[in-house]
């Protein structure tokens, strides 16, 4: 794969990013983050068209994608339930969330239902601490979760 994967919109905005960096491997998080808003996940094939516009291995581009828990190298559902589980939010119970959401959904933590509707994972932090336990589903923020506020926001959305 080349940089024939990534579309002309894509392509423009990567140029925007460039404009703002004067060396090119400090733009590959805003890079990321672009394909991923325009993707919904950072594929392979895109990672390897990343590290090719950038002039860098593609070991680069994966070690970032691995290393931050909100960049996706796979597809997820509609609702994108993360549940953060440092310090914080462990010590409030947020396993416990956990539990009840993939309880409710039918799923284990890092699938996808089968209708594709939700995801769940766990993230490492969410920079939420005050609300402990956080959550966030797609760009939004839940403070002080338990098994019934998940339960209730997973009413919510289906």
């Amino acid at each position: 794969m080349s940089l024939e994967t990534l579309s002309d919109q894509l392509l423009a905005e990567i140029s925007e990013i460039l404009a703002k960096h004067p060396q090119r491997r400090p733009a590959l998080l805003p890079i990321l983050h672009a394909c991923q808003r325009r993707n919904g996940y950072i594929s392979p094939e895109i990672e390897r068209a990343v590290a090719e516009l950038l002039g860098i291995p593609v070991i680069d581009v994966r070690e970032i994608i691995t290393f931050y828990t909100l960049l996706l190298p796979k597809p997820v559902g509609k609702h994108h339930l993360q549940f953060c589980t440092n310090l914080s939010c462990h010590l409030q119970g947020a396993e416990e969330s956990v539990a009840a959401a993939c309880r409710r959904l039918g799923i284990e933590e890092g699938e996808t239902t089968a209708d594709r509707r939700f995801t769940v994972t766990t993230v490492e932090c969410l920079g939420a601490c005050d609300m402990a336990p956080a959550m966030q589903v797609n760009d939004d923020y839940y403070a002080n979760m338990t098994s019934d506020r998940v339960n209730e926001l997973l009413d919510k959305l289906s």
